[in-house]
Order: structure tokens, then sequence, then C-alpha cells
């Protein structure tokens, strides 16, 4: 662990991290900026969130790699989470922090349990939460504001006197400073006094809006306070915690903090994912400041995100800034259009730079520029003006009248676009399918679910085969599903193209009833991923659940064929 004091040695010295980020620009010098990230302490307090030791390892690893400069991991006693997080977290090129709250009132820091239990995990760094705001200290605290302003001091004078890097993080701020400004300032004055590297200013209730941070941060810098020391903390209860960094940025604070994905309690705090794009590649902040996060790194930025809500078992959400599935999706013909001439036309960045992609998805509302775009994308040619192009497009948008879409599921599209053009290869035909699914107690008297199902297909020769499978465990019901059950009956003997799926496997099921009544039908989509980490989406539809995944199926098998290079 980065900073760690054990037996007497000597801590590393209250400074900033190091720079290790390799931006540089000539005839410019930046000034520095430093990323706090508490995805592990307050994005934890996210309603449904309850992070194991071993998610929150992982993300302060993929942290770490990203290059923020402060990794706050979690509040040590305060429950046995957080407290095995540092007892078994390692040494970090971040500041691995400690976070906890100043001394109780009428017991000195050297004997405040709570602040010892913080001190203990014998972090680099330790942030300490104090009421800045005079209501909340009469009020919610029931304490002088003379005593809440000794128990500051005394505190983050403790910390530094340890060897520690201090932080002092000003609870509800802004309100306190609209409230009562003399009061809030001395709050940070005693903290500063008493040797903390930081004063976080904290938009704790989240509803100080941008332009009213900035007037904010701008008073405080004049009164005395020098930016340098400074750091951000918003909450989203208005949508506006990034552009609130970004004020308080602009005013002189020189610590961002924020959260992964936007976690936090209520609506979240700053969205990282947001926030250091913006700094590295949006003007004025690039010519201006420098991070810890390299351009290299940043590439990895969206793979950290999905990989943050695979960890959270939730939907990525498509519209996300930088790293959205559909961040850069052109689905208007208009747009197409330009973005085949320049992308620049309608894209503010480079999609490569978050490690994202350009998108134009086929939909009923898609042009012939979409579609020669996506053509192009996916390696086949029509020129302008091609009689095939004006067939497939109102064959797409007539099975997005049946409840396709292929907007959402690129590979299906690839394989209808193969078809209407006459490029397409008969791998195999499907002849039959049977599928069945029982809930029944076993031997030793559990319920479990038996799903067994048989599918015959026709292959080159032409030579049939037909395929058994049922679940061989019927405890472990993980894939005990017919969906399941039908895929690798499907992909248990396809001859000569056996070697191409061996490493497919599905890897999400997504269902929609589209219509209403007798004429509802199912929609499924699919997402497969190989040995090589390809991921691609397939799409079913049926009045039949089963139909439509056993469609989506064959089209997921299809299209692996097709870009390995399997011969009809």
């Amino acid at each position: 662990m980065t900073g760690t004091v054990e037996g007497g040695a000597a801590p590393r010295p209250a400074a900033s991290p190091r720079d290790t980020s390799g931006q540089k620009r000539e005839g410019a010098v930046r000034e520095r900026l430093y990323l706090y990230d508490t995805t592990l302490r307050d994005g934890q307090q996210t309603q449904g969130v309850d992070f194991s030791v071993e998610e929150k390892l992982r993300i302060a690893a993929m942290l770490d790699a990203l290059g923020v400069d402060y990794i706050e991991g979690g509040w040590p006693g305060a429950n046995p989470t957080d407290s095995g997080f540092f007892g078994r977290v390692g040494e970090t090129r971040a500041r691995m922090t400690a976070f906890g709250m100043t001394k109780r009132a009428g017991r000195s820091a050297a004997n405040d349990e709570v602040l010892a239990q913080v001190v203990g995990a014998g972090t680099g760094a330790v942030c300490l939460v104090g009421k800045t705001h005079d209501f909340h200290v009469e009020t919610a605290l029931g304490i002088t504001l003379e005593e809440n302003l000794e128990n500051i001091s005394a505190s983050l004078a403790h910390l530094a006197g340890l060897g520690r890097e201090a932080l002092f993080d000003a609870e509800h701020f802004f309100d306190g400073w609209k409230a009562n400004r003399p009061y809030a300032l001395a709050c940070l004055a005693a903290a500063v006094d008493a040797g903390a590297r930081w004063v976080v200013l904290c938009d704790t209730n989240g509803g100080t809006l941008p332009a009213e941070i900035g007037e904010i941060v701008s008073d405080v810098i004049a009164a005395g306070i020098p930016g340098d020391r400074l750091g951000i903390h918003t909450h989203n209860d208005t949508e506006t915690a990034v552009a609130g960094t970004l004020a308080a940025v602009e005013a002189g604070v020189r610590q961002v903090q924020g959260t992964l994905n936007g976690l936090g309690e209520r609506c979240g705090n700053a969205n990282l994912t947001s926030l250091i794009p913006t700094l590295l590649l949006k003007e004025p902040w690039a010519s201006r400041y420098e991070t810890g996060v390299s351009r290299e790194a940043l590439a990895g930025l969206r793979r950290v995100s999905r990989t943050l809500d695979d960890i959270l078992n939730r939907l990525p959400m498509k519209q996300a800034p930088y790293v959205g599935a559909s961040a850069f999706a052109h689905k208007a013909g208009l747009h197409a259009s330009a973005i085949l001439k320049d992308p620049t036309t309608y894209e503010h960045v480079d999609p490569a730079a978050v490690g994202n992609a350009r998108v134009v998805p086929m939909s009923s509302q898609a042009g012939q520029s979409n579609l020669r775009h996506r053509l192009e994308a996916v390696g086949l040619e029509a020129a302008k003006g091609d009689p095939a192009l004006g067939r497939l497009l109102e064959l797409i948008k007539a099975r997005e009248a049946q409840g396709y879409a292929y907007d959402s599921a690129q590979a299906s599209f690839e394989l209808l676009a193969r078809e209407e053009l006459g490029l397409m290869p008969r791998f195999f035909d499907v002849e039959r399918y049977r599928v069945i699914s029982e809930r029944r107690r076993n031997a030793k008297g559990e319920l479990v679910i038996v799903s067994e199902a048989v599918v015959t297909v026709t292959l080159p020769g032409p030579r049939q085969t037909t395929s058994f499978y049922q679940n061989e465990n019927p405890t472990d019901q993980q894939d005990a599903g017919p969906v399941n059950a039908l895929a690798v009956a499907l992909a248990m003997d396809l001859g000569p193209y056996q070697d191409f799926i061996a490493g497919w496997r599905l890897v999400d099921f997504k269902v929609r009833i589209t219509g209403g009544g007798t004429e509802a039908v199912t929609r499924v989509i699919l997402d497969s991923e190989d040995g090589e980490g390809r991921r691609w989406s397939t799409v079913g539809v049926s009045a039949n659940i089963v139909d439509a995944s056993f469609n989506a199926l064959v089209d997921a098998i299809r299209w692996k064929l097709v870009r390995d290079g399997a011969r009809a």
C-alpha cells in the first residue's frame, strides 16, 4: 500500500502524487490537476451497490492503471468490507486514501477510537469530513461553532503530525457559505492552518448551480485560501455536477473529485468518465492543464466504464457521453452523409481517443448514406445508385416494422445485407429443433430445472446430423434454460465448421415484447463473444420467445463463420 506507515517507518512526504501522464506540448506550461476518485467510498453509497472486497480490489487496480492520483478506498472500521479492503490492497501508483470524520467533541484526536481506526489503515493520505455549515453544526451535531472549529483543527493537526497527507472534506460548504460566509471560511482556514494539504469544497446536497460554484470558489481564493490547496466535490442532483466541477476548475481549484460512471447516493457524483476526457481533449482545458492520465490510458476509458457495469451486473447507459454505445452513433441519413465526407461534421472528438467506435446503425429512419457507410464498415461495397441498395433499405424498413431492431444488432444487419447482395455462403440449414424444460425434484428432493434440446441440421455434402443435449448438472441452474440447451445442441456437431465455433459463447440475452394483444411478437437480442474477445449482437423475432431466440442463435453462428473465413 502506498504510504503505509509500519513499525515507525518514515512516511512518504505529504506532497501531491507524481505526474506520470507523459503529456507534453511545445511552448506550453500547463498546470497540474489532481484526480481524486471516490468510487469505492461515495460510489458505494449508490442505492443497490454493495461492493465485495474482491470487487473493490479489482476496481482499485483499474483506477490505478487509468492514472488517477488518489483512490479513496472507503471508511476503515465502518464496515467489514472497507476494513478488509485496506487490509489487502497492495502497492499502488496512486495515493491510497482512507476516509473518516473529524474527532468528536469532548475528547482528544489521539483518544478518539473512530479516528484511530481510520488512521490505523496505514494509508499515506487520510480525508476527514467535517461540518462547515453553521446550521448542521448546531442542529445535526448539537455542538457549538467553536467546538466544531477545534475538532477540525485538532484532527487535521493530528494527521499532519503523523506524517500523513491530510485532506479536509468541507461538508455542505456551499450552503454554509451562503448562510454564514465568515464561519464557513473559518472552517477552511482552521484546516489549512492545521496542516491540511487539501480542503475540498463539497456541494453535498447537489443544489448549487455551476455559475454560483464558480463565483464562490473565486471568493474563497480571494479571501486567502490558495487554489492549489482546494478541491471540488459535486453531486448531480440538478444534472450539473460535471459542469459545476469545470466551473470550479476555471475559478482555480486544482483537485477534482468524482466517481466512475457517476456513481453516488441519490443522483450520483460528478462523473469522471465525462470529466477526464473533457479535461484532456477539450479546450481550454487541454491547453491549460495536465493530469496523471495519459492518452494511451484514456483510450481504455470505455473498457473501464464497461467493466464497472459488469461488476455491478447492470446494463451500460447507451447515451453516456464519450463511453456510451450511442455516443458516436449516427442514425439520421443526413448525418451519415456528412460523416462519410468528414467525421468532424458530427463528432466533437475522435471516438478512438476514449476507446469507443463510430456506429452508423440501420433502422427505418436510415437513408442510403447510412447504408453505404455501414456496408463499408463491414467490408462490403455497393455503388451509389445500385438497385440493391434500394431493395436492402426497403427490406430493413419492412423487417423493423415486424419488430426487428438492426441498430442494436449489427451482426444480423450484416448477414441480411450479404443475403441481398448475393454474398452470403450457405453453411448449413436447420431442418428442425425441439426443446423441453421440466421443473422436478431430483433424487435428493431438490427442485431443479432440466432442459433438453434436439437440433437437426443439413451440412454440405449433403449430410444431415442430429444433436441432443441435456444439462448434465441440474443443480447448477445458471445454464439450465432452454436457450442455453438449444445453443449447446446447435453447436455440438457442425461438421467442417466445428473448429470455427469452438470459442463461441453467449454473454447477454435481452427480450422485448413488441406490439400487443394477439399481434404481439417477441424480439430477442443476443450478445455473443469468442475466444479472441470479439463481441457481436444478433436479433430474432417471432411470436414464440424460444423461436426468436433460436433465430438469433443461428445468426450468431453464421456471422462468426463469415468473419472467420469459413467456406460453404
